[in-house]
């Protein structure tokens, strides 16, 4: 074996010795993976408000320069908390007898994604969707929508109308939950409360709110939810779209 060869082994099998200085560990390289971790970590512990760039520069030890290959902006953050989300997202194989079922339980699915990180729905509000797995949710929802006989106008828009609920829907659950965190929070009340409240409404001019209090307040986990999503997918297929102007 040649000398230099042997010097090159027995270097790399040498013990350091006492005077010799550990190597500085090596940064991990700024990901697109690692951001959105960071990100998905600030809203956990911290909520979406907390959520900035200088925040998950702050969780990854690095600072804002050092994200600029990835994400330029709060919009780019935003983008792949989403992206993240929906890539957990189950898509079945359209069923033109259970196209409805099937758009249920995707739309369950993404609420239960958003619900898991209390107000990150809000990122989807007003959002032009360019995340790989964002977008491959949306082609599953559109097909299953025209697996359904669905107009393709209808579609599209119904596509929008049930993504818009649904990001709402899990907002003010989150809001609600926010809210519950305060303890002196008078707005937060029982259905009890409520329903106390409105019974002792002026009969003449709460007529009906009074005589109905129980069912205006009715409902647990996400009954409203389904039964607003069934309203709109049940009438899908007779729903009529103007015609363009």
């Amino acid at each position: 074996m040649p000398a230099d060869s042997r010097q090159r082994r027995a270097t790399r099998h040498a013990q350091p010795t006492a005077d010799s200085a550990p190597a500085a560990p090596r940064k991990q390289p700024i990901t697109a993976e690692r951001i959105t971790d960071a990100a998905l970590q600030v809203v956990a512990t911290e909520g979406y408000d907390a959520l900035t760039i200088r925040r998950v520069t702050a969780v990854l030890g690095t600072g804002p320069s050092s994200l600029y290959a990835h994400i330029t902006t709060k919009t780019d953050l935003d983008d792949l908390l989403l992206g993240r989300l929906c890539a957990e997202i189950v898509l079945p194989e359209p069923d033109p007898a259970s196209w409805r079922q099937q758009l249920h339980d995707v739309y369950a699915q993404l609420r239960d994604q958003y619900l898991k990180y209390p107000g990150v729905s809000r990122a989807a509000l007003a959002m032009v969707p360019t995340h790989l797995e964002t977008l491959r949710v949306s082609e599953g929802l559109l097909a299953l929508l025209l697996a359904g006989g669905v107009p393709a106008q209808t579609a599209a828009w119904a596509r929008d109308s049930l993504t818009v609920y649904v990001t709402a829907y899990a907002w003010e659950r989150s809001l609600v939950h926010q809210r519950r965190q305060h303890q002196d929070d008078d707005w937060v009340l029982s259905r009890e409360d409520l329903v106390a409240r409105f019974e002792a409404l002026p009969a003449d001019r709460f007529p009906n709110t009074r005589r109905h209090a129980a069912e205006l307040t009715s409902g647990s986990g996400h009954d409203r939810f389904d039964f607003t999503l069934s309203l709109m997918l049940d009438n899908l297929t007779t729903a009529v779209v103007p015609a363009p102007s």
